[in-house]
C-alpha cells in the first residue's frame, strides 16, 4: 500500500549527531509533504522544543511530543493529552530521592514554568546548556513535590549516565505502584547520557501514533516510521513500514526491519526517497540500497 503518513523521531534520526537539521532531510520531507503525505514528528522532547524543528521543515507537520503524551499542531492546538496524575507523580518522586539533582517535572503550559527542578546547576555539563537556552521556561521549586499542588504534569524526567538510569528504571519497575505509570528509556551510549521518562500508564510513541492515524483514517500499512532508540520501538512496531537508522541501538537493528543510513548521512532523506518518493537516482548514488536488508513490513 502507498505510504500516506511518515512519522519520524528527532534526535538521532532527523538531526545529525551535532544537533543540526541537514538540508537534504528538509528537502525530502518537504517533497513528501508536497505530494500529500502527512508528516508527523514523534519525539521524547517537550512540544516547545520539538516545534522549533517542525517549523524548520518548511511544511505542515503535527507533533507527537513527550513520548506520546501530547499531540499538537505546529500552532499549538492540542489534539491529544495524556497527563500523569499528580498523585502518582508524587509517589514516584518520593521513591527516588537519590536522583533528585537531575530530576525534572514537565508541564503542558504556554511558556513559564514548563520545566521544574528542585535545584538547577546552570553550569552543569549534562543539562546546563539546554536549560540556559530555555531559561524562561524553567523554574526551581523546593521541595520538588510542591510543584504538584496544581496541575497534573506531562511527565517526570530523570537524566543521568546510562548505568544510573538503568538502575533507576529497575527500581521504578519494582515499586508497588509500577502499574500506575509507563516508563520510556532513551540512551546515547557514545555520550554516556540517558533519559528516563515516567508517563501516564499506556502512553508511548506507538499508542499516540496509532490513535492519530486512526483519527486521520490512515491504516498502519500506510504508515512509515523512522527511529533509532528504545523509546521508538512501539512506534516502529505499529507502522506497516518501520525503518531503523544505522546508528540505532543494536536491538532495534536485530528485528528484521528495513535499515537506512545514519543520522550523519541523511538517513531520513535516504529512506523517504527510496521507499516513498522512489528516487532511484538518489538511492544509487549512496550506500542506501546496500544497507536496506529487508522489504520492511511489520514485526509481529
Amino acid at each position: 500500500m502507498p505510504i500516506k503518513l511518515i512519522a519520524m523521531d528527532i534526535d538521532g534520526t532527523l538531526l545529525s549527531s551535532s544537533g543540526e537539521l541537514p538540508e537534504e532531510n528538509v528537502r525530502a520531507v518537504t517533497e513528501a509533504a508536497a505530494r500529500g503525505i502527512e508528516i508527523v514528528i514523534v519525539t521524547g522532547r517537550r512540544f516547545a522544543s520539538a516545534r522549533t524543528i517542525a517549523d524548520a521543515l518548511a511544511c505542515d507537520a503535527h507533533v507527537i511530543a513527550s513520548n506520546g503524551a501530547l499531540i499538537k499542531s505546529q500552532s499549538g492546538e492540542t489534539h491529544w493529552r495524556r497527563l500523569l496524575p499528580a498523585s502518582v507523580a508524587r509517589q514516584v518522586l518520593e521513591a527516588s530521592p537519590e536522583h533528585r539533582a537531575l530530576t525534572g517535572v514537565i508541564f503542558d503550559r504556554p511558556c513559564e514554568r514548563q520545566v521544574i527542578f528542585e535545584r538547577i546547576d546552570w553550569a552543569g555539563p549534562l543539562i546546563g546548556p539546554y536549560l540556559r537556552r530555555h531559561r524562561e521556561q524553567v523554574a526551581e521549586v523546593t521541595p520538588l513535590t510542591d510543584c504538584l499542588d496544581g496541575d497534573d504534569p506531562v511527565e517526570i524526567l530523570f537524566l543521568g549516565e546510562c548505568a544510573a538510569m538503568r538502575s533507576a528504571m529497575r527500581k521504578l519497575e519494582s515499586l508497588p505502584i509500577a502499574g500506575d505509570y509507563q516508563l520510556a528509556l532513551t540512551e546515547y551510549e557514545h555520550r554516556n547520557l540517558s533519559m528516563l521518562d515516567v508517563l501516564q500508564r499506556g502512553v508511548s510513541k506507538g499508542a499516540a501514533l496509532a490513535g492519530w492515524a486512526a483519527q486521520r483514517g490512515i491504516a498502519p500499512q500506510e504508515v512509515m516510521a523512522i527511529g533509532d532508540n528504545w523509546n521508538d520501538r512501539e512506534m516502529l512496531e505499529f507502522a506497516g513500514f518501520p525503518v531503523v537508522m544505522a546508528n540505532s541501538v543494536a536491538p532495534l537493528k536485530s528485528l528484521g526491519w528495513a535499515e537506512t543510513l545514519s543520522n550523519d548521512e541523511c538517513g531520513v532523506a535516504c529512506a523517504i526517497r527510496k521507499h516513498v518518493l522512489e528516487n532511484t537516482a538518489f538511492a544509487e548514488s549512496t550506500s542506501c540500497a546496500k544497507i536496506d536488508r529487508t522489504q520492511g513490513g511489520r514485526d509481529q
